[in-house]
């Protein structure tokens, strides 16, 4: 194996274990709290536009990995740019953070009016960290923005509920 191959085995690792880290993210949240399948949220007025229950699973699983990418090649400019990447990857995590309560928040507490909050502070942290990401990174911002478009239709939904109920 040359060194040139070696280096891309490398990188495909690292990129794999920030996809992995993003999709642990989702997993934890959905083993821990009870999501859509729970009594309580069956029994919640839902608006017209609410998606099938079958559809999140496969929308987040593909938006964790974008965003695991996103987050790798933001992170691989760190000798180039260290502060600025360690502003950009501190927003990410910070925004990680709130997609992760979101869920514990809104089915485990069936708090539908804290979640909101929680969601349009992630709204909030995650259009920050598409400002960070494109100078550093315009395929990682781009990489965000079908998070950003979901995320915001999810608070619209979580706002319809919350006014619903």
């Amino acid at each position: 194996m040359t060194l040139s191959q070696k280096s891309r085995l490398k990188q495909a690792g690292i990129v794999l274990l920030f996809v992995l880290g993003c999709e642990l993210v989702g997993i934890l949240s959905a083993l821990i709290v009870p999501t859509a399948q729970s009594a309580w949220f069956q029994a919640l007025e839902k608006p017209f536009f609410n998606p099938p229950n079958w559809l999140f699973g496969p929308v987040w699983t593909l938006l964790y990995a974008f965003m695991g990418v996103a987050a790798y090649l933001v992170w691989r400019q760190r000798d180039r740019l260290r502060q600025p990447v360690r502003q950009a990857l501190l927003l990410f995590a910070g925004q990680l953070a709130l997609n992760a309560a979101w869920t514990p928040v809104f089915f485990g507490l069936q708090a539908v009016g804290a979640a909101l909050v929680v969601i349009v502070l992630l709204d909030v942290a995650l259009a920050l960290t598409i400002r960070a990401f494109f100078p550093l990174s315009r395929t990682a911002g781009w990489l965000l923005v079908p998070y950003l478009a979901w995320v915001l239709f999810a608070t619209v939904l979580n706002a319809a509920i919350w006014l619903l109920n």
